[in-house]
């Protein structure tokens, strides 16, 4: 579907903020084929997003589709940041100084959100609203998505706005540096490329995280097939990652806590495949474009799974929705998500070639 250009009234449009100021990877790569629209609509604009701490070196490593950062200060019934007044004033002087044209709310609904995207003072808001909540411009904000994936309700805005798009896969580009981080891992010399396979058991919250039994035994089954098990985790998850190797028959190496973002990924562009929970690493491997088996335990998967279906596997709990790859309609009072389910999309994956469309 496309639109007529809503913005073409207000050209020149040369400073552009983005607001999104949520704490995960995925909430971040999810909207990168939005960021990839903006970019080619407007190539000589300076894009500047809004964000967590964390999102600096996001935006280092995304150079090519923006420019600037800036740190979210914080804001009365946004929970991401502790809240201190006394900043917020200066940072909405200083921002309102940059004279930005267009200010895009892609932090969610807007319930809140929208109110902070006004205050940066822009020519233009944009973004989303909640029908019977504060909408700042009718002709510019769209009612919420929220039966859309991720990616798409980004992309929504784009064509609401009738900005072309650019496709919606996620991408995620690798450095030198990244390789070089890896390389410096001792664990790392003993793999060789395509003959490992990346298990990822944890998740931002415990909720989200299949068992480590399960784990372990998906584990073993990946080991009988000659495949290196290798473990990946953040440091806080190191005691997970150990417990699933006390559990194994298999020896896997255990590199959680030891890579950094980028060494990670580098580490995943290697691999063969990724079995994980709902979390970050899924859409690390999307961007990658590597193979995965991801496990649904208590969060969306109409939302967050992979777009691509033939390259990643999706299992559901608690979710009566069909998986188009294999069939399964999954039910929380039928089915509890198993290690031969598992193993089951393992082998497919394993078994059969998929081409890499980036």
């Amino acid at each position: 579907m496309s639109h007529t250009n809503r913005l073409s009234k207000h050209l020149p449009i040369a400073r552009i903020a983005i607001v999104r100021s949520l704490p995960g990877l995925g909430d971040l790569l999810c909207a990168v084929p939005a960021m990839r629209a903006l970019r080619a609509a407007f190539p000589q604009s300076h894009i500047t997003l809004i964000g967590l701490a964390w999102a600096k070196a996001f935006v280092e490593r995304f150079s090519h589709y923006l420019d600037e950062f800036l740190e979210f200060p914080g804001y009365p019934g946004i929970p991401e940041v502790a809240l201190p007044v006394h900043k917020i004033p200066q940072f909405l002087a200083s921002v309102q100084q940059q004279h930005f044209d267009l200010a895009l709310q892609m932090h969610g609904s807007g319930i809140i959100s929208n109110t902070f995207t006004v205050l940066l003072g822009a020519r233009v808001n944009a973004g989303f609203y909640l029908p019977g909540q504060y909408c700042p411009d009718a002709d510019y904000f769209l009612p919420y998505p929220d039966h859309e994936p991720e990616v798409w309700r980004h992309l929504r805005l784009m064509e609401y706005l009738g900005i072309p798009l650019q496709g919606d896969a996620l991408e995620f580009p690798l450095s030198k540096e990244d390789f070089s981080a890896l390389h410096k891992v001792e664990e790392f010399q003993a793999l060789q490329k395509r003959k490992y396979v990346c298990i990822h058991p944890g998740a931002s919250v415990p909720e989200r995280r299949w068992s480590v039994e399960n784990f372990a035994a998906v584990a073993d089954a990946i080991a009988a097939r000659g495949f290196q098990v290798v473990l990946t985790g953040t440091a806080p998850e190191a005691n997970l990652t150990h417990s699933i190797a006390q559990m194994m028959q298999a020896l896997p190496i255990n590199l959680a806590g030891k890579t950094n973002l980028g060494a990670l990924a580098a580490l995943l562009s290697q691999a063969e495949l990724l079995i994980c929970n709902d979390t970050g690493v899924s859409h690390l491997a999307a961007g990658l474009g590597v193979k995965s088996v991801v496990i649904f335990t208590n969060s969306e998967p109409h939302r967050w799974a992979p777009l691509d279906r033939d390259r990643h596997r999706i299992l559901y709990n608690n979710k009566k929705e069909q998986n188009p790859s294999s069939l399964f309609n999954f039910h929380s009072s039928i089915f509890t998500i198993s290690p031969e389910m598992v193993m089951e999309q393992v082998d497919e994956l394993l078994s059969k070639e998929v081409a890499n469309v980036t």
